[in-house]
């Protein structure tokens, strides 16, 4: 086939490759770039950007907003994580069984995921309602009296956690039943002839080799709590008295309700090196508890 060595086969390729590599650097490459540049800069959208070289940092460092939403973040990710991870593998171990109408409840459990944010978290605000709100009727059913969730500085980021929870859940259903699909069966025949039980089984074969799934489940996990913005910015505005306030959010208002591109910059970068520390150090644990066959 003509073009097919040397050169000339390179040369196909990078034609071929040419649209989206062009799309790649319009439109991903060079914001990012522009978005480090611009954190030397302060610019308002509407006159020049006016160069004041590290003084963004130096001022995020010592603002008090930052700093809490650095901390709320940080809860948010200390509250998600365990109740993510831990529920969705129980349900995937669940609906890995041979139960009647099991594709209906896998199919129930992921329609969350595909449902948009926005629908979601207008929802969760109706059950969060402290009058009308579902869930505080259910508790009064039972002698409880709920609290007041979004309006209640104790309570908001709760019911963040709640929501994120229940739509994330069947996301990471999916990566850990095809992770118990993928583990073969001729382990546990070993294991019954031997006469372990299911609690052994659980701790000495799935877990282990489900490892390697719960790894990539916890990675993706921790990148997206990092970036929570969409059910924060719906359901609270950052509100009460700062108590959801958290570092996408803050991103968004200095950059878009405040007009400090060269602030909000400076903290998408500080927000950058956060997630990839936290990666860096993932994949470095991974090799004490991660089993690859």
């Amino acid at each position: 086939m003509a073009g097919d060595k040397g050169w000339n086969k390179y040369l196909w390729v990078s034609v071929f490759l040419l649209p989206s590599l062009i799309g790649l650097l319009l439109f991903t490459v060079m914001p990012i770039l522009s978005s480090l540049g611009l954190t030397l800069f302060e610019w308002d959208l509407l006159t020049a950007p006016n160069f004041v070289g590290t003084n963004n940092f130096k001022r995020l460092f010592a603002d008090e907003d930052f700093w809490r939403a650095l901390k709320n973040t940080l809860t948010y990710i200390v509250s998600y994580i365990p109740f993510v991870m831990a529920g969705s593998l129980a349900i995937a171990i669940i609906l890995n069984q041979k139960l009647k109408g099991v594709m209906f409840f896998r199919a129930s459990f992921f329609i969350p995921v595909v449902s948009a944010w926005v629908a979601i978290a207008l929802l969760w605000k109706w059950i969060f309602n402290p009058r009308f709100g579902l869930l505080n009727f259910a508790l009064s059913l039972v002698g409880i009296e709920g609290p007041a969730w979004l309006f209640d500085p104790q309570w908001a980021m709760s019911a963040v956690v709640i929501t994120s929870v229940w739509k994330d859940l069947g996301f990471l259903m999916v990566m850990f039943l095809a992770g118990l699909q993928g583990i073969p069966n001729v382990y546990y025949e070993a294991a019954s002839i031997d006469g372990a039980s299911k609690w052994q089984t659980f701790w000495r074969i799935t877990l282990p080799l489900l490892s390697p799934t719960a790894f990539f489940a916890l990675i993706i996990s921790l990148i997206n709590s990092f970036q929570v913005f969409d059910q924060v910015w719906i359901m609270t505005e950052g509100g009460p008295a700062g108590a959801t306030s958290v570092l996408v959010e803050l991103i968004v208002k200095n950059a878009f309700s405040y007009s400090r591109m060269g602030y909000a910059s400076a903290l998408s970068w500080i927000l950058f090196l956060l997630v990839f520390a936290v990666t860096v150090v993932q994949m470095r644990l991974q090799r004490k508890w991660v089993a690859y066959e």
